[in-house]
């Protein structure tokens, strides 16, 4: 997709993807977003769990939040997602920095009322969360349905941002005999811990841990 003016970053454009693969991956992974956006001339941000799905995220809220009620009306967002991978520890406080994924889309809320989509964007949503929980999991009512509101956003003004690799140390701070290199950052799922009521329910399938 061909950058906008906005979406070009100010410092370190190298580092900077216009590629629907790249922006696409990094979302696909992360579990959660920010909404930013203004109403009545205050800027709000709220994170929320979100799904990918072709080439819209879709998001979803209670149909009595204010929130909802701000971009269900079309309120321009911008939508911001960062994965950390790597804490860059240099030989200077100066040149230490992350290594990192992140995507900044600019949009509009489209609300979903075909049924059908909205049902489908919740079993995406679910299944992203919890991988392959939908169809084990007692299935929506109808007032549970009606009592959610699932909006759609356009990704088509969107940029990714990834910084790899070792520090950039100044040639000068090379020599010096002060340890440089990255500490990894991983976010993993761990076994699942039963509530009261599932102690003697075996664990199902898609929550077994991946060995």
């Amino acid at each position: 997709m061909a950058p906008q003016s906005h979406l070009i970053p100010s410092r370190l454009a190298k580092r900077a993807h216009y590629d629907k693969e790249t922006i696409y991956s990094i979302l696909d992974e992360a579990l959660f977003c920010t909404v930013s956006y203004v109403a009545d001339n205050k800027p709000f941000s709220m994170p929320t769990a979100f799904v990918r799905y072709e080439n819209k995220l879709y998001i979803h809220g209670s149909v009595g939040s204010h929130f909802i009620w701000a971009l269900e009306k079309g309120a321009p967002v911008c939508i911001s997602v960062t994965l950390i991978d790597a804490l860059v520890v240099a030989k200077s406080a100066f040149s230490h920095s992350v290594n990192y994924r992140s995507v900044v889309l600019f949009s509009q809320g489209e609300k979903i009322e075909d049924a059908n989509v909205k049902s489908a964007a919740l079993e995406w949503l679910t299944n992203k969360i919890v991988p392959n929980s939908w169809s084990y999991l007692r299935p929506m009512k109808e007032n549970e349905v009606k009592k959610t509101t699932v909006l759609a956003f356009e990704i088509d003004e969107a940029s990714a941002k990834v910084r790899t690799g070792m520090p950039n140390d100044e040639e000068e701070d090379k020599p010096l005999p002060i340890w440089s290199g990255i500490i990894p950052i991983e976010t993993t799922r761990r076994d699942p811990v039963p509530d009261d009521l599932s102690r003697e329910i075996p664990l199902p399938k898609h929550l077994l841990p991946i060995i």
